[in-house]
């Protein structure tokens, strides 16, 4: 059976951040990631998965201007040093607070600057893998449902980055509720891509709800991830029906383990 992470980003949101780790371990998570904590300091992130024994796995990159419509600024032409600060910023957080990982958002990109923009994500990558040699920096496809725009959101579109990037620490992030929404096909992808994959994240599809219901069977899923020798984190990154807690019955409907 895999291990599974709480993403605190979407559980327990009716809590402060600190509360929310206390609660991914009363629920037996053995592990959390994040979202974008930047408002809390990094120091008491970790003195408190320390305080249960968690591991605290990744955080994103900041978004930028939101009210702009940015949603990262890995690959927009013209934003390098803001992305370079706030890649700083989040390497310097996530190495305070313990974590081993760095999502960096590429971001909503135009058409028009298709070209432009992966010219600017693999220069930023190529330097962010340098500042950061010990993190592992994890690309992950948006589906075009969700996120209009985002400049990638297919697996064979992370792999090239990937190839072109040619640094060892950047992997991809297998969302399989982004790739059920944008291709589909998330056991036969997983397969493929496998020795590029750094981290697994879970939900249903379509809704993005518990795994217990959608198009995709997690019961095989799960199956998949062992058979194929994962040895990484699953991290639920879904959004409950309900509250979180009451939402949890799904590891016993599927008959899963946390510990």
């Amino acid at each position: 059976m895999p291990r599974f992470s709480a993403n605190l980003g979407f559980l327990w949101q009716d809590r402060p951040l600190l509360e929310r780790i206390d609660a991914a371990f009363a629920a037996c998570f053995r592990a959390v990631e994040l979202h974008w904590p930047y408002d809390t300091p990094p120091e008491l992130v970790r003195a408190r998965c320390a305080t249960h024994g968690l591991t605290l796995l990744s955080i994103n990159t900041p978004l930028g201007q939101t009210e702009l419509g940015e949603f990262g600024l890995g690959a927009l032409p013209g934003r390098e040093a803001d992305f370079l600060e706030g890649f700083n910023m989040a390497n310097e957080w996530a190495t305070a607070a313990g974590a081993c990982a760095i999502h960096v958002m590429a971001g909503v990109v135009a058409p028009e600057m298709q070209a432009a923009a992966r010219d600017t994500l693999l220069a930023n990558l190529r330097t962010a893998a340098a500042m950061a040699p010990e993190m592992t920096l994890l690309l992950e496809g948006l589906n075009q449902h969700d996120k209009p725009g985002y400049f990638y959101s297919t697996l064979e579109a992370k792999a090239a980055i990937i190839a072109a990037v040619g640094a060892k620490n950047v992997r991809i992030l297998f969302d399989s509720y982004h790739v059920g929404r944008s291709e589909g096909d998330v056991f036969g992808n997983l397969r493929r891509h496998l020795p590029l994959i750094g981290h697994v994240q879970i939900a249903a599809v379509p809704n993005r709800a518990e795994p217990d219901e959608g198009e995709v069977d997690y019961a095989r899923f799960f199956d998949d991830l062992d058979r194929l020798g994962y040895a990484g984190w699953v991290g639920c990154e879904y959004k409950p029906r309900s509250d979180t807690d009451t939402g949890l019955g799904w590891f016993r409907k599927m008959n899963v383990t946390l510990s």
